[in-house]
């Protein structure tokens, strides 16, 4: 694609939503791990919320019978990756790929969440 022809549209928000089986439970383990507060919830019972720290959101969806995809859905920078490592660790969280200093300049780890959600993990160094 030529420059000519490059969209001028600009990009807001983008967010990634998880599909869980409890969102409740969900929103607990973010909580907990990464500090995220709920900004949004809608349906009685819940079945959409949203998830705010800093400049990263999260959205959540309960998802009845929910299967995870076998690949990550999600990457998350943090300012120190090895204090989320340790905390899913405490949490119980399986570790996908263990936290690792990579040549493209990634301290970085893969944990899956409580509904198998492969969340890829990755600090700048």
């Amino acid at each position: 694609m030529s420059a000519q022809n490059q969209p001028t549209t600009h990009l807001g928000r983008v967010a990634a939503i998880l599909g869980v089986s409890d969102i409740h439970r969900s929103y607990e383990l973010y909580s907990s791990i990464f500090g995220f507060e709920k900004t949004f919830e809608n349906g009685d019972p819940v079945g959409f919320m949203i998830l705010k720290k800093d400049d990263a959101e999260l959205h959540l969806s309960l998802q009845r019978g929910y299967k995870a995809p076998a690949f990550n859905v999600a990457h998350m920078m943090v300012s120190d990756a090895e204090e989320v490592y340790r905390a899913c660790e405490r949490h119980g969280l399986r570790i996908i790929k263990r936290l690792k200093v990579h040549d493209y300049g990634l301290k970085a780890f893969v944990f899956a969440d409580l509904d198998g959600n492969r969340i890829d993990v990755g600090e700048a160094v």
